[in-house]
């Protein structure tokens, strides 16, 4: 009897299908007959219509190279003054440094597809050169039609684009994986993240990669504008009203987030490594009491609200009165209504009224992408290492376990002995003895690990 059930394509099947698929519509494309067309078989949806966008914006798939939109003095002055010059070195360290040598480039571009960095495999990057994949062109969908820093821009979400599903025929060879790239405080577009090369640039866990880059990078930015905000806090009225005042160019840089002081920063908590959280709202920041950070910690954990009598038992060692949370609930909202009115939480039940972002929260994120080291460029520390309150020790304890967790299964030499170093793990033995395996056996790090066990050991042994 025939098998009528077929065994399902293997992955590199499905991919060599595409490809065939994109080759076929661009013969349509030379017909001229592809804007038109309302259905390709096999070409993916997002592809078709940003080739009609292509099409529209006359954009000419014959073209051998990107134009240069930007020449070297123009590019210097304008990289130095874009808002994500401030953010390069978390993508240095996270994309760039791992990409060398390994056949990838990393790109990032500005709002409108000019690319600002091109960085990585050097050989690649010669490569590049010859479709002029380099700072300074211009990568737009309007001029170069679908690639992933383009599209990715054209759309306002991550993308990967392989092979011939690019609109430029040279660019054919290539494949890439771009995810926008948005003010964290404003939501405003500032640009794109990009890694171009082969068939590893699509993998399915690049675009996590990127996206996770990216979080982390959009952290980063908050925490810089946060102590810029505290910076100008402390200073006398007088010099805060000059030029260095939020919203200057001195103090936001061209492009970061227009010139009213609540664009740039937002909504944030940072409650890792810290006994009192820091509060950001619209640009206004305040330290936290002891007990406010623990119930905006909370607070901002469970976004459909708390009763007042599950706050509580979350608030209280050995449950508390909800006659001793009232008061404490009155004294927050004075703090919140100076700092802005419209973070006051409703009540019945306790709810936050406008989004509230915890760096907690961020590496949670993080961990469950699988972005184990971006979540330890975030993680500073335990969650209010000092709280006794039961919902806060149940978060903090769900936080650092996840991280330490996805450290032991998942982490290279580098980032075991960088978990080490905070204190949560100061004694721990595993984390050393997993990145005792993984060093070289002539590391000069290994003295340093192998002094910290036998510490341990003779500590263990007193």
């Amino acid at each position: 009897m025939t098998n009528l059930i077929q065994p399902p394509a293997s992955a590199g099947e499905v991919s060599a299908l595409a490809q065939r698929h994109a080759l076929a519509a661009h013969e349509q494309l030379d017909a001229r007959a592809f804007p038109d067309a309302p259905e390709l078989p096999g070409l993916r949806r997002l592809i078709r219509e940003s080739w009609q966008r292509s099409a529209r914006l006359k954009a000419n798939p014959d073209n051998p190279e990107a134009p240069l939109a930007l020449d070297q003095d123009e590019l210097e002055e304008y990289r130095r003054q874009h808002p994500l010059a401030s953010i390069m070195p978390v993508i240095q360290k996270l994309l760039v440094q791992p990409s060398h040598d390994s056949g990838l480039l990393v790109a990032v571009g500005d709002e409108v597809g000019r690319l600002l960095w091109v960085e990585g495999d050097p050989a690649l990057q010669r490569r590049a050169e010859g479709m002029m994949f380099v700072p300074g062109a211009d990568w737009s969908e309007a001029t170069v039609g679908t690639s992933a820093p383009g599209t990715a821009l054209a759309l306002g979400r991550g993308i990967q684009i392989s092979g011939a599903e690019h609109y430029q025929r040279s660019v054919h060879s290539w494949s890439c994986t771009a995810v926008p790239f948005h003010d964290p405080d404003s939501g405003a577009l500032l640009g794109v993240v990009d890694i171009t090369g082969k068939a590893t640039a699509v993998a399915p866990h690049t675009l996590s990669l990127v996206e996770a880059t990216v979080a982390a990078a959009q952290a980063q930015l908050r925490v810089e504008r946060l102590q810029l905000a505290a910076t100008l806090a402390s200073r006398p009225a007088r010099r805060r009203n000059s030029s260095t005042a939020p919203g200057s160019s001195r103090a936001g840089g061209a492009g970061a987030g227009g010139g009213k002081e609540g664009s740039l920063y937002r909504n944030s908590l940072q409650l890792l490594g810290r006994d009192q959280a820091v509060l950001s709202i619209e640009g206004k920041t305040v330290v936290l009491s002891a007990r406010h950070s623990e119930i905006l910690a909370l607070l901002s954990t469970h976004p459909d609200g708390l009763t007042a009598e599950e706050l509580s038992d979350q608030l209280y060692p050995g449950g508390g009165s909800t006659m001793t949370l009232r008061p404490e609930m009155v004294r927050l909202r004075k703090v919140l209504q100076q700092l802005n009115p419209a973070a006051v939480p409703e009540s019945r039940p306790y709810k936050l009224s406008m989004d509230l972002v915890p760096d907690s929260g961020q590496v949670l994120n993080c961990l469950q992408r699988g972005a184990h080291r971006i979540a330890l460029e975030i993680y500073r520390g335990a969650v209010l290492p000092r709280s006794e309150a039961p919902g806060i020790i149940s978060l903090r304890e769900r936080v650092s376990s996840l991280m330490r967790e996805a450290v032991l299964t998942d982490g290279s030499a580098e980032t075991l002995l960088k978990y080490a170093a905070l204190p949560e793990a100061r004694d721990d033995v595993d984390v050393r003895t997993a990145a005792l395996k993984l060093l070289p056996p002539r590391s000069p790090k290994r003295a340093a690990v192998v002094a910290d066990l036998e510490r341990l050991e003779a500590e263990l042994r007193a």
